[in-house]
Order: structure tokens, then sequence, then C-alpha cells
């Protein structure tokens, strides 16, 4: 075998190593597009059973406090907003909103003792406070996904395929700025 075919062969060796990289890493990011895109569609359904469970709640906590029209328009209001999204980052803010509401609906239920005695109520607010610890569940997944997604894609040379076969960021669904603040505890 002469010097050019030995050039030669290394070259091609050298073309289908290359070949085999890319392809690995495109698969690779392929199946976190799609790890992710899965683990969002489990967040939704939560936000949706969430979402569903909302308007029993409202009833409930309206047959006691029928005057406080602010907070239930407020609910009213964010649920739209949740219908209404489209985009991850959407639903991510309608979702902020949703639980804000909540907050004051709950804050409310507790100045009513019948109301927080109601047996439909601790049935709705047991059931709502189960699907907030499987949203939460699902969010940490979901950012943990997106961070392994978003990792290899700005690696490099993994950036070189991401960029060329047209692989985005995916955003994170972060936590509402309410959560971050001191909570606030009063035994009056």
């Amino acid at each position: 075998m002469g010097f050019l075919a030995v050039v030669l062969l290394g070259f091609i060796l050298l073309a289908v190593i290359v070949a085999l990289w890319w392809i690995g890493i495109y698969n690779r990011l392929i199946a976190l597009r799609n790890e992710i895109e899965n683990l969002w569609s489990q967040i939704d359904v939560q936000l949706r059973r969430r979402f569903d469970l909302i308007p029993n709640l409202v009833e409930t906590v309206k047959g006691y406090a029928s005057h406080e029209k602010e907070i239930f328009e407020k609910v009213a209001e964010a649920r739209a907003q949740m219908l209404n999204a489209k985009s991850p980052t959407d639903q991510v803010q309608a979702d902020n909103m949703l639980t804000g509401a909540l907050k004051s609906l709950f804050a409310v239920a507790e100045a009513y003792p019948d109301l927080k005695a109601n047996q439909n109520f601790l049935s709705l607010q047991e059931e709502l406070s189960s699907t907030e610890t499987q949203i939460a569940r699902a969010r940490e997944t979901y950012n943990d996904a997106v961070m392994s997604y978003n990792t290899l894609k700005q690696s490099f040379p993994a950036s070189i395929v991401a960029s060329t076969g047209g692989f985005g960021a995916k955003p994170y669904f972060p936590v509402e700025e309410e959560a971050r603040e001191p909570v606030k505890v009063s035994f009056a």
C-alpha cells in the first residue's frame, strides 16, 4: 500500500469518526429535547388538574365569604390567563399569578372557622395540596433536564452541532417571587 493510500484511508477513518461523533451528539440533543417536552407535558397535566380544582374551591369559599368579591375576581382572572397561555413562558407567568391568587383565597378562608371545618373545603384543600406537591416535583425534574440540555448545547464542541442543528435554549420553570420571601408567622 502506498503512502497516498494510507493518507486517504486516514482521512476516511477520521471522517467516519467525526460523523459518528456528530450523530451521537445530535441524537443526545434530540433525546434531551424530547425529555424536556415530555416533562413539560407532565407539568401541564398537573397544572390542568389544579386549574380544574379551583372552581370547586372558589364556590365553596364563596358560600362562606360572598363579600370577598375582589379575591374571586383575581382567581377568575388568573384562571383565564392560564387558559390562554400558549407557550411554556406564558404558562409560567400565569401559574405565578394563579399561585398568588390562591394564597389570597386561602388567607380569606382562614378568617372563617366554619369554612375551615367544612369537609368539602378540607377535601379540596388536601387535593390541591397534593397537586402542588406533584407540580413541585415535576418542576424540579423538568429544570434538571433543562439544565442538562442547555449545558450540553452550550458546551464545546457540542455547541457546533447544536447551532447547526437548530437546537435553541429551553427556559427554566422558575419559582414565583413570593416564594422567595421569608415566611411570615403570626400567633395573634
